[in-house]
């Protein structure tokens, strides 16, 4: 590999690790473009060729990522999440979300839902040994 491909690998991977640390954050390929060090358009381009889709819908992958995780794992509402995440507005989120999961973030939420735990004290009463042998 020469040196300058791995110039421009190291420069791409710099702008990746700023969108996978700041998701959340307005980022623009202009300001990403900057920390890689090149135009524009020969970032969009290069990112495109490094990691198989452009820089914007690598953020919106990483959002939505990110969002899967707080559907399921917390209580706060889909609005909070999509701004909470990055997203400027519900609906763009919702369509974006539906286009990488394939359903809504409600629908994703309803069906990755844990089940119902069951209390400790059935539990430990279930799994208390029989007295009868």
């Amino acid at each position: 590999m020469s040196r300058a491909m791995e110039e421009s690998n190291r420069a791409m991977l710099r702008a990746r690790d700023v969108m996978d640390r700041s998701y959340a954050k307005p980022l623009d390929v202009p300001a990403l473009a900057r920390i890689a060090h090149v135009s524009e358009a020969h970032f969009i381009r290069t990112f495109r060729a490094t990691f198989g889709e452009t820089p914007h819908r690598y953020l919106q992958r990483r959002r939505v990522e990110r969002a899967m995780y707080l559907l399921v794992q917390t209580d706060q509402p889909v609005t909070e999440i999509c701004y909470a995440i990055g997203f400027g507005s519900l609906g763009t989120f919702s369509r974006t979300f539906r286009d990488i999961v394939g359903e809504s973030p409600s629908d994703y939420r309803r069906r990755k839902a844990p089940a119902a735990a069951v209390p400790s004290c059935f539990a430990k009463a279930w799994m208390r040994p029989s007295s009868f042998g």
